[in-house]
């Protein structure tokens, strides 16, 4: 099998740990760590076999965050679309998300749209958000697509049902922050995804730590369940 990293999926994990580390806010570490997409996603939109690039932005569970918290993340998230258009435009970056959107703001949910239409014919990298996304609510959502349409469901026709149907499956899943677990991200698409944890913090995450890691995966043998 090919060990090419066509998806990149990332659990963006340590912004509060970078900041207090630091003594700053919570959230001078969620700015920091959207400079960070900007790097790696323009990394991404240049390297020879990369095609997809999923970023864990928003859990469904991070509602629990506290409220500042929340509120502070949405407005970032559209100054942060605003802001990387004409990014996205120059290194050829289609915009897309995955999730139930519809709790947000009708500003934030025009900016999202908004920001899908100027992009759609960008060929180098599609660039994924998951956005009030959970594995499990994504998995519930589909089903409940399904027995909408009066479909049977089986593993070959229930990946239509997704939200991430058109993205492919999850080659690389990597979790910065040094937690080492999941949490209920892409777990129909990583199903065979070759998994890395690394310590280093998402501000502190670097391309070249990106390359290294990518350099690993090329060395991994990938057998999907055969000899």
């Amino acid at each position: 099998m090919s060990n090419t990293p066509r998806h990149i999926a990332i659990i963006m994990d340590g912004n509060g740990r970078w900041a207090k580390k630091r003594g700053l806010p919570r959230v001078k570490g969620h700015e920091k760590g959207a400079e960070v997409v900007r790097e790696i996603t323009t990394y991404c939109a240049n390297h020879p076999e990369v095609k997809v690039l999923t970023l864990f932005a928003f859990s469904t569970e991070n509602w629990k965050r506290p409220k500042h918290e929340v509120e502070f993340l949405m407005k970032l998230l559209e100054k942060y679309l605003k802001k990387e258009l004409p990014l996205y435009q120059k290194e050829g970056v289609r915009f897309e998300t995955i999730g139930d959107i519809s709790p947000f703001s009708a500003s934030l949910k025009e900016r999202i749209e908004i920001t899908k239409e100027e992009t759609k014919n960008n060929e180098k990298l599609i660039q994924v958000l998951a956005l009030n996304y959970g594995g499990r609510d994504e998995i519930v959502r589909a089903a409940n697509r399904a027995c909408k349409a009066g479909v049977v469901l089986s593993e070959d026709n229930f990946d239509q049902f997704l939200d991430t149907s058109r993205l492919g499956e999850a080659d690389l899943l990597l979790r910065t922050g040094g937690e080492m677990r999941l949490s209920n991200f892409l777990l129909w698409r990583a199903a065979y995804a070759e998994l890395f944890f690394i310590k280093t913090l998402w501000p502190d995450f670097t391309k070249k730590e990106l390359e290294n890691i990518i350099d690993e995966f090329k060395k991994r043998e990938r057998r999907f369940g055969g000899i």
